[in-house]
């Protein structure tokens, strides 16, 4: 595995050669329009992709598996009290977020990192801030057993599931090779194989897909000052980020030195303050930011972000220019996934609600 500088290096030096396109990046770079701004060319946005139609696992799911991963998403029942599901820190129709600096869980307790958005983390290379999930299969189980978040367990979540005939016939249907289809791993692949649908192609898709009235003046502009500033030396790909580990105050010392990152899970000195780069998908409307949610002005994360990881200080005027483009990254997902499920009801054998 390359090291984390070699990498930036890396990825610095595809930044600046990205200017100057090859012939396979003029093919597939967008054509600029004719009334972007002069300093605009099409291939300063090389290292950003539009995001991919779909987003599968190493099997397309079927369509039982993603409405069951559905139905267990807003499932508040697979919680110790059964007030907590995927949706009160990944709210759908907040665009996957709560709005809070760190969620609350089992007991009104709280974590110390920020909840991001679940619209678009299929593409990301690795789950949570600290990359401790491979996909969003093994992820979506990590809340249910936690004990600040819904305290459950692997007993309590199948004894619970396996009350309702509902969610009985649904597992068969979704998992038909499965001798003991309710299992918490298969939770977390149904759950997996619903988010695995939230992907939220935005005007910025539209205008990388050759719909160069996608994009204002005023976006392209932002979008030259984007690339200009080096924004995607980690911002990058698809998901605009979620790529790649970058240390927090790479160039000048983060604030907060309480949450040493990746360091917590590898226990290696080259992984303190070391973060999976977020995406910007959605930006606009996933504050506050940042692992610990301690910012909630999206300028200040851009001030701060060029301060710290770039070394750069950016004026007032730079930064709204960033903002401006940032925005054209945000949609929310389709009204039919957002959208609440009917759940089934409880029945006589279903475990009630446990607050301790």
């Amino acid at each position: 595995m390359r090291s984390h500088a070699f990498l930036l290096l890396a990825l610095t030096t595809s930044l600046v050669t990205s200017c100057t396109p090859s012939k396979e990046q003029s093919k597939a770079a967008p054509s600029a329009s004719a009334s972007a701004p002069a300093a605009f060319d099409p291939s300063m946005l090389a290292a950003l992709q539009p995001l991919p139609k779909t987003a599968d696992g190493a099997t397309p799911a079927s369509a039982d598996r993603v409405a069951l991963g559905k139905m267990l998403y807003f499932e508040a029942r697979l919680s110790k009290n059964h007030d907590v599901s995927c949706n009160t820190c990944h709210k759908l129709d907040a665009f996957g977020v709560d709005g809070t600096p760190t969620s609350e869980g089992h007991r009104k307790q709280h974590g110390n990192r920020n909840a991001p958005t679940v619209l678009n983390a299929a593409i990301e290379f690795r789950q949570f801030w600290d990359g401790r999930a491979a996909d969003v299969e093994e992820q979506a189980t990590g809340p249910i057993v936690n004990p600040v978040e819904m305290a459950s367990d692997e007993k309590r979540v199948v004894e619970t599931l396996s009350s309702m005939p509902e969610y009985v016939d649904a597992f068969k249907k979704a998992f038909p090779g499965d001798k003991a289809a309710i299992t918490l791993k298969n939770v977390g692949v149904a759950i997996g194989a619903f988010e695995r649908k939230l992907l939220t192609p935005s005007r910025f898709d539209a205008y990388l897909g050759g719909d160069h009235k996608a994009l204002t003046d005023a976006e392209l502009a932002g979008a030259v000052k984007f690339v200009q500033t080096g924004c995607p030396t980690c911002h990058l790909g698809a998901d605009v980020g979620g790529s790649l580990y970058q240390k927090a105050g790479l160039v000048k010392p983060w604030p907060s030195q309480i949450d040493q990152g990746r360091f917590t899970v590898t226990k290696q000195d080259t992984d303190r303050m070391m973060f999976k780069v977020p995406s910007l998908r959605n930006v606009e409307k996933t504050a506050p930011y940042f692992h610990d949610g301690s910012v909630v002005s999206l300028g200040e994360a851009v001030r701060m972000m060029a301060r710290h990881q770039l070394g750069k200080e950016l004026d007032d005027a730079d930064i709204e220019s960033i903002v401006t483009f940032l925005k054209t990254l945000t949609a929310a997902p389709a009204a039919d996934l957002a959208a609440p499920p009917t759940l089934p009801k409880s029945t006589a054998t279903t475990p009630k609600p446990d607050p301790n």
